[in-house]
């Protein structure tokens, strides 16, 4: 077992801090209660104790000193109590792009400077805690590992759901976290160790490497006018034991614990084997909020729509830099059922480079599936790896010495599987013996780099079968033995079988088939029309008892001779409605635009289209169908929508702004994260209420003096931080005292009903659209 520390901030607190002042200026303000702070826990049994660094960030940090001499003093007083010295990095409490504003190299770059002021300073370990949305964990991960040598360990806040705020369940970050390479990982924050008992089960049963967890002592609650934690050191200890039963290996406290909590949590389980039986390793990748893993004879599809090959609109597109085309694409791929969507953007006379990392965190921004990267250009792969949401399928490697020496590096870097193409410098093997063999030499490669089977997924190759009638049972003989002889993962781009006849859909479906019965793990192909079929005659073609496929051209010109004359496929009507469901952007703007210029009413374009479609989006993300990306993106489309609705309306003197006083948003007092508050923001603006929003770090006082200003009759509280509630509850009391005709409600990670009651809060809102639904009812009661 490794024991780590406990809670610090809410320790400042009790030792003096105060209320919304930072904790990391005491490293130079009051170092000697910094140090005793480490003492208490070293003496209470941790091994491992966390430098006072948690917000000491570019992004975050605002305060007076410098922020090499706050990491350098936090690490240097750390290291005094005689354990080993985690450098604790926290969240930037900014939402990276597509869901917000911030890029990720920028919160890269932040975190890499601390990582390097930490690592010079003396760190022992990067410990990356709290994170609450994948992307920004890849950045702190990738700035760790790319800034120092040292061990580095993970751990998530989970929301009341069991998932992160951004959507991302338990199994998205062990698929990340295990294809980044971290040395162990878990959770922290956000829940009791009660509550996280289920949430470690399904880690332990996915991980293979080991666990962490770092408990709050419950949820907070108000006694006194005090915020405090109601489970105490025994009852926290016993929950605790139960988590390293389930294979937790390095255990500690969050929010709420204390050296007491600390001291009765090492005398119950200091005794304990934390050694567990790893699960078998599973060929899994991975997105922001889902997880794929690949299986023989799951024949999934990789939707392939995104590819410019003969695809000349898609061309014209990418040459021209318009990523909604490709949004487009993605949605109608998933919508058609794709499990992966593969993203190339290889067009000869552009940046393949700025192109695909364009096109990626369009595609990510309207589809939840993991994505696979595909290119041949180095360069390009790199930067689509380090920037995607996940860990992806890497298209592709093959036999050549030259192909396997730049991509194994990359694929070990940031991880994801490695789609492998059974050719090398002689080219495509005509025998199944051939192609084994090559798939063996890079497995074989691979291993040197760590590789193992489950991180490939080989391509058998498919030609066409009007050149050579023994091709398509070659490459199903090739899969047969790549899944039963070599125990890997298979996949096809089936639609080359058909080149050059007639009635290609169905040769294609007939070979997705036939493939998917001799053990195809995915099929590369439109998701439209992929499927299976029992088609003896194409079956014919492909298993070679058709010679020159002579029958097979017969029957194609038989059925067209008498076929009818063929119907345009009616396809569905592209609407403002849709295009925000969807989260596109420019086509709701470009919609809307249409609506207007024929002579359809604004108003009714927000009464039937744009009001309705948010009820959709909001009612998906109440029921967990849809997440917080998705629920940014329609919010953004529905504003680039209302843009153009307000433009119109100006001229004519009407506003699309609801009657009625303004409703005022604040983050508390000592609270620097926004995320929360600007999510709830966009939504109430775009459902036409007009808001106030006076920022993060805000004083009670200010609050009240805006309320008075305004009319508003209508405040929304946020807070991330335990050591900021308290804030809270004072703001809450001052807007009583001052006899204001308003409301409150309060929402925020470590805010509960129980705490909202508790603080004299009119409603909690457990979520952003929880906050339109209070305004909503306010308003029509009013």
């Amino acid at each position: 077992m490794t024991f780590l520390d406990g809670g610090a901030g809410t320790m400042f607190q009790a030792a003096g801090l105060a209320a919304g002042a930072d904790p990391v200026d005491w490293n130079l303000d009051r170092p000697e209660a910094v140090l005793a702070l480490h003492n208490a826990y070293v003496a209470a049994g941790s091994q491992i104790v966390l430098a006072n660094t948690f917000g000491a960030n570019r992004l975050k940090y605002d305060g007076q000193h410098k922020l090499a001499d706050l990491i350098a003093a936090a690490i240097s007083i750390a290291r005094k109590s005689g354990a080993k010295v985690a450098l604790d990095v926290g969240p930037t409490g900014r939402l990276l792009a597509p869901a917000g504003e911030l890029a990720f190299e920028d919160a890269y770059a932040a975190f890499a400077e601390m990582v390097r002021t930490g690592a010079a300073a003396g760190a022992d370990l990067v410990f990356i805690e709290t994170m609450s949305d994948t992307r920004e964990l890849k950045a702190a991960v990738l700035a760790a590992k790319e800034n120092c040598n040292l061990p580095v360990w993970s751990t998530v806040a989970l929301g009341e759901d069991g998932k992160l705020l951004t959507g991302g369940s338990v199994e998205c970050v062990a698929t990340l976290l295990e294809g980044l390479g971290v040395d162990a990982y878990g959770l922290n924050c956000g829940l009791g160790p009660d509550r996280m008992l289920p949430y470690v089960k399904r880690l332990a049963a996915v991980a293979r490497k080991p666990l962490i967890v770092k408990p709050n002592a419950g949820m907070p609650k108000l006694v006194d006018g005090k915020t405090v934690f109601t489970v105490g050191p025994d009852e926290f200890a016993a929950d605790v034991a139960a988590l390293v039963d389930a294979g937790v290996e390095i255990v500690g406290g969050c929010c709420g614990t204390t050296p007491a909590h600390i001291a009765r949590t090492v005398a119950a389980v200091r005794d304990k084997d934390p050694h567990r039986a790893l699960p078998p390793k599973r060929t899994r990748i991975s997105s922001g909020t889902s997880v794929v893993e690949l299986a023989p004879h799951a024949g999934l599809v990789i939707g392939e729509r995104i590819n410019p090959t003969g695809k000349k609109l898609l061309k014209e597109a990418l040459k021209a830099g318009d990523v909604a085309y490709v949004m487009r694409e993605a949605v109608k791929q998933t919508a058609n059922g794709a499990a992966i969507l593969d993203v190339n953007c290889g067009v000869p006379g552009i940046d393949e480079a700025a192109m695909l990392d364009r096109a990626i965190l369009a595609v990510e921004s309207v589809a939840t599936c993991p994505l696979q990267i595909d290119t041949s250009d180095p360069k390009a792969l790199a930067i689509g790896l380090r920037h995607v949401n996940g860990k992806p399928l890497i298209n592709s490697v093959n036999g050549k010495r030259s192909s396997m020496d730049a991509v194994f590096p990359l694929a070990r870097k940031f991880g994801g599987v490695i789609v492998a193409l059974c050719l090398d410098e002689a080219g495509i093997p005509e025998t199944s013996d051939g192609r084994l063999a090559i798939a063996r030499r890079i497995l074989a490669e691979g291993a040197k780099y760590g590789f193992t089977k489950e991180d490939f997924a080989f391509d058998a190759l498919v030609l066409a079968v009007s050149a050579d009638g023994n091709a398509a049972k070659t490459t199903l003989e090739t899969v047969r033995r790549l899944t039963d002889e070599l125990g890997v993962n298979t996949v096809l781009g089936v639609s080359n079988v058909s080149f050059g006849l007639p009635n290609r859909p169905a040769l294609n479906n007939a070979m997705y088939t036939l493939a998917k019965r001799a053990g195809l793990s995915a099929a590369i192909s439109n998701p439209g029309v992929i499927r299976e079929t029992d088609d003896s005659a194409a079956f014919d073609v492909l298993l070679a008892r058709d010679p020159n496929c002579l029958r097979w051209i017969a029957k194609c010109a038989a059925e067209a001779q008498n076929a009818a004359p063929a119907q345009a496929p009616s396809a569905a009507q592209a609407t403002v409605n849709t295009a925000i469901v969807q989260g596109l952007k420019e086509d709701a703007r470009t919609l809307c635009v249409a609506a207007l210029d024929a002579g359809r009413d604004a108003m009714s374009i927000i009464q039937d289209e744009i009001v309705p479609a948010l009820e959709v989006v909001g009612k998906g993300f109440e029921k967990g169908t849809l997440f917080l990306p998705q629920l940014l993106m329609s919010a953004d489309a529905a504003g680039a929508a209302f843009e153009v609705i307000r433009a119109a309306l100006a001229k004519s003197g009407t506003s699309t702004t609801r009657e009625g006083a303004p409703i005022v948003i604040a983050t508390v007092k000592g609270d620097i994260h926004d995320i929360g508050k600007n999510i709830v923001r966009a939504l109430l603006e775009n459902y036409g209420f007009r808001v106030i929003d006076l920022g993060r770090d805000v004083a009670p006082e200010t609050i009240v003096q805006s309320v008075i200003q305004s009319g508003a009759r209508l405040v929304g509280l946020s807070a991330l931080m335990t050591t900021t509630a308290g804030a809270m509850a004072e703001t809450i009391r001052q807007l009583k005292a001052a006899k204001l005709p308003v409301k409150t409600f309060v929402g925020g990670a470590v805010i509960t009903q129980d705490y909202a009651d508790e603080i004299g809060a009119d409603y909690y809102a457990k979520d952003a659209m929880a906050s339109v639904r209070i305004c909503e009812k306010e308003c029509a009661d009013a």
